[in-house]
């Protein structure tokens, strides 16, 4: 017998009330109920007409025919480009109390999940071989968080957030920590860039995303009998990072370090100051390396086209604005800052261990996106970047601090833009895959 898809839980928001409509009729404890609703919590349970629930499930008398809209859903967390909008979604409708607020899961079927994700991570105009390189890696992904997701332990902490760090006021020389996908326990994966975009039926699709999904139907990326860990981020900016300098210490061998080109092995040690600078501050070619329109369509939604510079890019900060920012973003107070130094970089240039040296403290933060969390009021693009002091006083501490860094995200697995210069040049979506993850298999799940 053909082994069946599973269905996803994904925690869609985190709030103190939700506020939603039942687009069809649902189920909910025995009855019927259709239109505007509302939740809130109470006691620290579910409250709902009157009544209170450990949790409350509203399921669709028909999965076809049936939706529902929750209002002020936040996406873009840690993003420039934040923001609320209305969210429309297929499946059951789960709500849950974790610290002291709502969350509102949807469970759905897999495949209606990858659906929505490919249209929600790029433009569901891009090719139909990097959509179908996509739809295989997300499948990938998701498939083995649900494999290894731990039982669930009423650790109802565990729950969506801004993710913005505060590093504590101690005195660690170092402070390592980084953030990873398997941070949920009441749910599968969330709903925003912390784990895949998911805006359910919200993003229109076409019939090149669908036909993508069937093409690849059950399709995932393999390495030594198990599914890999499929990562992928907007741009690597020329080279690409391994697995175990942005999360845990763990190497991969399909994330290999290479570069993102025809010539995978033409590339510095960047993890070399000196090579790192050089290449940060020129334009090698690479398959991300691109300014064509339509490709960066295929890929960049909207609100993503609000950033025009990811291969190369520049930050400035005065030096109140950066002692400020570090302050606040870190919840430690190095006073004047006199110099941001590296202290280790990974295969792409991109730091994973840095040290701010002030006027009151000095201390190495680290992983990748915590260094990212600090110097910026979302997310600095990466921590690929070289930094230039300016205007030093007699003291030693400058008045100015430029950043120049390269590529957007961490770097590691699949480029979505170097994807799509691939799909552009003729490669088809298992050359894609097989660039970017080296030596795996594809195979079929279900």
């Amino acid at each position: 017998m053909e082994k069946q898809q599973p269905t996803v839980s994904v925690g869609i928001m985190n709030e103190s009330s939700v506020e939603f409509v039942l687009n069809g009729c649902y189920r909910v404890n025995g009855n019927e109920c259709t239109g505007v609703q509302s939740v809130s919590c109470s006691d620290g349970k579910v409250a709902c007409n009157g009544a209170s629930y450990d949790k409350l499930l509203f399921e669709p008398i028909d999965y076809q025919s049936c939706s529902f809209t929750l209002r002020g859903v936040t996406i873009g967390v840690s993003f420039h480009w934040r923001r609320k909008e209305e969210q429309t979604f297929k499946g059951t409708l789960k709500f849950i109390v974790e610290n002291g607020k709502i969350t509102a899961i949807n469970v759905v079927p897999v495949e209606d999940y990858l659906t929505s994700v490919i249209s929600s991570e790029m433009s569901a105009k891009a090719s139909l071989e990097l959509l179908k390189a996509h739809a295989v890696i997300s499948r990938s992904w998701l498939l083995a968080q649900i494999q290894h997701k731990p039982a669930e332990t009423g650790k109802a902490d565990s729950v969506m957030s801004d993710l913005q760090p505060s590093l504590g006021s101690g005195e660690a020389e170092e402070n390592i920590r980084w953030w990873d996908r398997d941070d949920h326990v009441n749910y599968d994966v969330c709903a925003d860039d912390h784990c895949q975009r998911y805006q359910g039926i919200t993003r229109a699709s076409t019939p090149a995303v669908e036909h993508a999904i069937a093409q690849t139907w059950g399709e995932v990326l393999m390495h030594g009998g198990q599914l890999c860990d499929a990562r992928f981020s907007k741009s690597c900016g020329g080279v690409l990072e391994e697995f175990e300098n942005c999360w845990q210490d763990h190497h991969y061998d399909y994330l290999e370090v290479r570069r993102d080109g025809e010539n995978e092995q033409d590339f510095p040690d960047l993890t070399r100051e000196d090579n790192a600078a050089e290449w940060i501050l020129s334009s090698p070619a690479a398959f991300c390396n691109t300014h064509d329109p339509e490709i960066l369509s295929q890929v960049l939604n909207d609100y993503d086209q609000e950033t025009t510079d990811f291969y190369r890019w520049r930050v400035e900060y005065t030096q109140q604005q950066l002692a400020d920012l570090i302050a606040r973003r870190t919840g430690v107070d190095y006073g004047r800052i006199r110099d941001l130094q590296p202290v280790a970089r990974g295969t792409s240039g991109r730091l994973y261990k840095m040290r701010i040296v002030g006027e009151k403290r000095s201390q190495v933060i680290g992983k990748e996106l915590a260094i990212r969390y600090a110097l910026s009021e979302t997310a600095l693009y990466s921590s690929a970047f070289i930094v230039e002091r300016h205007d030093i006083d007699a003291d030693g501490y400058p008045a100015k601090f430029v950043l120049r860094g390269a590529g957007w995200g961490h770097g590691v697995g699949l480029c979505q833009i170097g994807a799509a210069v691939m799909g552009a040049k003729g490669y088809d979506y298992k050359q894609i895959l097989l660039h970017y993850f080296v030596g795996a298999n594809i195979e079929k799940q279900y």
